[in-house]
């Protein structure tokens, strides 16, 4: 998107038209005292046009500025929002087109009504600050919503998997091997392989994989601490870089490397591409049809396929919301992935997508999540695990949570593992899906009593169940809520 192309025109027009109407002047007074046309004018003010010289000088001498104050950039104090947005990446770095914005129609709604628009981008950067919404944080954001847009779900990739899945005659088989893979970047694109050593690459010590590009090969540094599992996805997604045709690229995945929202998406598309090689949608569909339809709950079956696909919990549920949608019409769904240290009543949601609609949980600050949800109570479960045989253990957990206010229930499939590494710390991977009757038709194992059903909420401070004995901060919000409420329930009355 070449928007930045028409910031000059479109700060022009927008000076133009606040001097106007500071002024008193309507479009057709300017017209006759500047000696332009009234329809050239008001291309001028929607930022279509950019005059020349001597027509410049003319619209500066009916308004009575200075030519220099007319066509500088600085815009007055009350558009200084969308001069700040105008000069940040943001415009310029997300293709709108993505998202269904067409870039023209975003430039005519800035100059329609500039200082309304002006006030609301300042709130929305206001926000932003007050967060400390960072622009990696800004793309995550935006590249989340593009995948909720779609629901996750992208048959041109998965059309480019199974075409690289048939070039290389791994059509037939149900496993893609890491030593396959390896074979073919090194062959196939000159490849080179290297392992990130903590001895002799300490700075890098925390990056899974590094890709140096050189003129006749590109080298690729994988850390020797990785599992067989780890590295066949950096190897799967090195290949849908160039499967894709991707070449605005990430070098690594640590987010201090990451410089505009195109590499970030480029990233995903690369991503999505190697879990779609890795569990095929022909083998994980059926498998998971089969799951479905059985009366009972079944964890060991869900753990078996997480296995015989060689994947990760993580990855397993995060390919679950590529398909759910898709092929079982599942589209009320969300994925959360929560970290805690092992004996710490501290929870962090550290990656959150939902489809169709914002469900719960999702990420909330300064509060405590509830403790009566499955996926923290699997990493409850997970700690009090011998430190020896923490590490090969996979939990797998459901429950049917109904949340307090809302009566809306779900489904959670919680998943949690250690994460290896220095940090020590557990992780929970959850997906849930939202109880319609299109999913009560499609679960079958709902009505097992084994599967356990609880009352939920979204946390301790915003919690009308006061009998919790998971309580952990009292609800503060709630009472808040209540108390204002009370308020304006005594106004009304003194008003009447």
């Amino acid at each position: 998107m070449a928007i930045n192309t028409d910031n000059i025109k479109l700060v022009f027009g927008l000076k133009l038209k606040q001097l106007r109407l500071d002024k008193g002047l309507s479009l057709n007074e300017l017209s006759k005292k500047s000696g332009l046309s009234l329809s050239y004018i008001n291309e001028i003010e929607k930022g279509k046009k950019y005059p020349k010289s001597d027509k410049i000088l003319a619209l500066a001498s009916a308004i009575d500025v200075e030519y220099d104050n007319l066509v500088s950039m600085k815009l007055n104090k009350r558009l200084e929002p969308i001069s700040e947005l105008l000069d940040s990446n943001v415009l310029t770095e997300l293709p709108l087109e993505l998202f269904g914005i067409d870039p023209a129609s975003l430039l005519q709604i800035l100059s329609d009504a500039p200082t309304k628009i002006s006030a609301f981008i300042g709130t929305l950067i206001e926000v932003a600050r007050n967060y400390n919404m960072s622009i990696e944080k800004f793309h995550f954001s935006a590249l989340r919503t593009y995948q909720e847009m779609h629901d996750n779900y992208f048959e041109d990739i998965e059309e480019a998997a199974e075409s690289f899945l048939s070039q290389y005659a791994f059509a037939s088989s149900d496993q893609v091997e890491e030593s396959c893979l390896s074979k073919i970047l090194v062959e196939q694109h000159q490849y080179e392989m290297e392992q990130i050593n903590e001895k002799s690459n300490p700075e890098f010590a925390s990056v899974r994989s590094l890709t140096i590009p050189g003129p006749k090969s590109t080298r690729l540094l994988i850390n020797d601490q990785l599992s067989s599992i780890q590295r066949t996805f950096i190897l799967a997604r090195e290949i849908g870089y160039l499967h894709l045709n991707l070449k605005n690229r990430l070098y690594t995945t640590a987010l201090v490397e990451d410089e505009n929202f195109e590499q970030l998406l480029n990233n995903f598309k690369a991503s999505y591409f190697a879990s779609a090689i890795i569990i095929q949608r022909k083998l994980l569909v059926p498998r998971l049809a089969n799951f479905f339809g059985q009366p009972d709950w079944q964890p060991e079956a869900l753990l078996a396929m997480i296995q015989d696909f060689h994947t990760t919990p993580e990855s397993f549920c995060y390919r679950l919301s590529n398909v759910l949608p898709k092929y079982f019409g599942l589209k009320q769904i969300f994925f959360a992935r929560f970290n805690n240290f092992p004996g710490h009543n501290r929870f962090d949601m550290t990656k959150e997508l939902h489809i169709t609609k914002k469900h719960y949980p999702h990420t909330v600050r300064d509060e405590h999540y509830c403790r009566r949800w499955v996926a923290l109570n699997i990493l409850n479960d997970l700690a009090e695990i011998d430190a020896t045989e923490a590490p090969s253990v996979v939990l797998c957990q459901a429950q049917k949570s109904t949340y307090l206010d809302t009566n809306d229930a779900y489904l959670v499939i919680s998943l949690a593992q250690a994460t290896g590494g220095k940090a020590n710390q557990n992780a929970s991977v959850s997906m849930g899906i939202y109880l319609d009757d299109h999913a009560k038709d499609t679960l079958h194992f709902l009505a097992d009593r084994a599967l356990p059903s609880r009352i939920v909420n979204q946390t301790c401070e915003r919690c009308a169940l006061f009998e919790c004995r998971e309580r952990v901060a009292a609800p503060i919000i709630l009472q808040k809520r209540h108390k204002n409420e009370e308020l304006r329930k005594a106004l009304k009355r003194v008003l009447k």
